[in-house]
């Protein structure tokens, strides 16, 4: 990735796995990029998807780029599974089910791939 852009594994107790491409340059959207920027970066958010499809196994994952209260040019890669408390619905939105302990068992689980993401990730770094 580099100097064009990063690649964070979001803290997020509750949707581990939750990943965010950054840009590295000020840009508040992917229009502001040239064409050879732009095929470059939706090559790394696929790729990205593609490493947290194979080590966290969603049932679906969430891309978006909103930049609404920071406008400045990044991804989030989020993994979503039908049992998550905010399924089908965004993350950001209310939740459609409480969390119980059979879901805590479910985060923790998935928490525990965590390490085997960060380091297919971090090989993603010296691919690029």
């Amino acid at each position: 990735m580099g100097d064009r852009a990063r690649v964070i594994l979001v803290e997020h107790d509750r949707f581990p796995g939750f990943c965010r491409i950054v840009w590295n340059d000020h840009a508040a959207e992917l229009t502001d990029l040239d064409d050879g920027d732009q095929a470059w970066l939706m090559r790394l958010v696929a790729r990205v998807e593609r490493v947290v499809r194979e080590v966290m196994t969603p049932d679906k994952v969430n891309l978006a780029a909103f930049g609404n209260m920071v406008p400045h040019l990044h991804w989030h890669i989020i993994p979503r599974y039908r049992w998550d408390t905010h399924f089908p619905e965004a993350i950001w939105a209310a939740p459609q089910r409480a969390a119980d302990a059979a879901h805590a068992a479910r985060v923790a689980e998935l928490a525990s791939r965590l390490p085997a993401l960060r380091t297919a990730l971090s090989a993603l770094a010296t691919d690029s």
